[in-house]
């Protein structure tokens, strides 16, 4: 295992090179010699992960390894370089890309009992929804009263300091039996139309 602890020398010179050297440095008083930071670093690394890798059992360091070759051989089969172990920048601004899609108008098939209503049916109905982020959509009002807010202008009232994805409009009303065959109808149950409010 390497040892960080190790200690440098300088390296033997000649005898005439030391006179050399003492008469141009005599002035200069001789610094004590330290070993590379970066060696001690890689030195408490390499103990910390023999130490971990220490606590494994032997089948366990083996399914880690066929793990990580059968990643390698994945990022190799599809044309990347590296082992896919660490998230490349790109992902990074995917991810960020993901997070500020527009607000639209989403659906989704669900069974009554799901939507938490109380009602016990195994009808499904269209769930339309509203989903997305609205940055474009902020107005002086909303950064007035962002600013407010983070002076403690107003301090217990709940009030939203940016704009929210909303239904604008309601699909016509859902009517369904229940498992007891009686007949509801549920109003302003789906979205029709999206926008930020």
């Amino acid at each position: 295992m390497f040892n960080g602890s190790r200690k440098y020398s300088p390296l033997p010179s000649s005898p005439s090179s030391s006179r050399a050297s003492s008469s141009s440095s005599s002035s200069l008083p001789a610094a004590p010699r330290r070993s590379p930071r970066a060696l001690q670093r890689h030195s408490s690394l390499l103990t910390q992960y023999s130490s971990l890798l220490e606590s494994y059992t032997e089948g366990e360091i083996r399914q880690l390894i066929s793990a990580l070759v059968e990643r390698y051989s994945q990022a190799m089969n599809s044309g990347g370089h590296e082992l896919p172990l660490f998230p490349r920048t790109g992902s990074r601004r995917k991810r960020a890309r993901a997070r500020h899609k527009p607000c639209a108008l989403k659906e989704l098939e669900v069974s009554v009992s799901e939507l938490g209503l109380g009602y016990e049916s195994d009808e499904t109905v269209l769930f339309r929804y509203c989903s997305g982020t609205c940055e474009a959509a902020v107005r002086s009002y909303d950064l007035s009263l962002k600013s407010m807010r983070s002076r403690r202008r107003i301090k217990k009232e709940k009030v939203r300091a940016r704009p929210c994805c909303r239904p604008l409009a309601y699909d016509d009303d859902v009517s369904f039996l229940d498992a007891y065959n009686r007949y509801y109808t549920v109003n302003e149950l789906s979205a029709k139309e999206c926008g930020c409010v």
